[in-house]
């Protein structure tokens, strides 16, 4: 049997259903509610958990020092304590979900992944979608960028660091080294943002990139690289990056793959999102994404809790599938 572990989805979809507007646009994007309003992002983590999420997600993507300095008028350290509480908020949410089960049901625990959002999410100039930002920062100010927020969620007290829409090698590259070295214990994933179904948004071979972060870890050692693969990126074209990955490899070598793509939905400033009568549900994906050598399946933006309850059904099913094949 194949272990598929179910995701979270889009944090900021099933957010709204509690604030009752729009997240879309603002600055600090779904991080503002971490101050404005928590009680909203603990029901936003029990909605996914619910709905039987394997893995929540802190609400931390678009969350850093400079951000809340600038929105929110915090100081540098105040910063990092809405960091480490917003942690907090999720460890709250599923020490409720875990309490509150049948007397006769002993529920697993769920996974606590801090979500690590690129450098280029902070500079709300879309360039986590293109990676432009690769030509211009080198690696020691990628990883000096990131070492704060991922301290704060290590500290507050987090399971997996799930670094995610990461559109350039580069970025990727000063991440694993930077946790090779410097955090040789801690597992994490590492999820990018690809602009077709071959290229990473900054232009690379996803293939190329995928085979060569996974050498590159596993040279040095590190068996805390639980996956790479994609998130935020429309679901058909999934397939063909895991299969420029994985389709000619045996399975006993096969890299394992991580996938939360958004909904079908295409987002324009102007018309915010549309289409989503002409979505095919994510589910109708999972059998084809878990042959090739998905581990980790959920959601992205514009997937709600309904939509992790269904991947959930169709990796159960699938299980049961091939099992009955064997």
């Amino acid at each position: 049997m194949t272990n598929v572990t179910v995701l979270d989805g889009g944090f900021a979809t099933q957010l709204s259903v509690h604030v009752g507007k729009s997240i879309d646009g603002d600055p600090l994007w779904s991080a503002r509610f971490n101050a404005t309003d928590p009680n909203a992002v603990f029901r936003t983590h029990l909605d996914f958990l619910e709905a039987g999420a394997q893995a929540i997600m802190t609400n931390t993507y678009q969350a850093s020092i400079e951000g809340y300095v600038e929105h929110l008028h915090l100081t540098e350290d105040t910063s990092l304590n809405l960091i480490k509480s917003t942690v907090r908020v999720a460890q709250m949410a599923r020490n409720h979900f875990l309490a509150k089960g049948p007397a006769n049901e002993q529920r697993s625990v769920p996974l606590l992944v801090a979500s690590i959002g690129p450098y280029g999410a902070h500079l709300h100039d879309g360039s986590e979608y293109t990676g432009r930002y690769a030509a211009d920062v080198c690696a020691d100010t990628i990883q000096k960028w990131h070492r704060p927020r991922i301290d704060a969620c290590l500290e507050a007290g987090v399971d997996v660091l799930g670094i995610e829409t990461i559109p350039c090698k580069m970025e990727a590259e000063a991440l694993l080294d930077m946790l090779c070295d410097e955090y040789p214990t801690v597992r994490f994933w590492i999820s990018f943002q690809c602009k077709d179904n071959q290229h990473l948004a900054n232009g690379e071979l996803f293939a190329d990139t995928v085979n060569s972060l996974w050498a590159k870890a596993r040279s040095r050692r590190s068996k805390n690289l639980l996956a790479l693969g994609v998130n935020c990126v429309h679901p058909q074209i999934v397939t063909p990056l895991f299969r420029s990955v994985n389709e000619k490899k045996l399975p006993e070598v096969r890299i394992p793959l991580i996938v939360y793509p958004n909904s079908g939905e295409v987002y324009t400033v102007e018309d915010g999102w549309q289409g989503r009568e002409d979505c095919v549900p994510l589910e109708h994906y999972v059998p084809q994404w878990i042959d090739l050598g998905a581990r980790f399946i959920g959601g992205c933006c514009r997937t709600y809790a309904r939509d992790i309850q269904r991947i959930k059904q169709t990796v159960i099913n699938h299980a049961s599938n091939s099992n009955h094949c064997q």
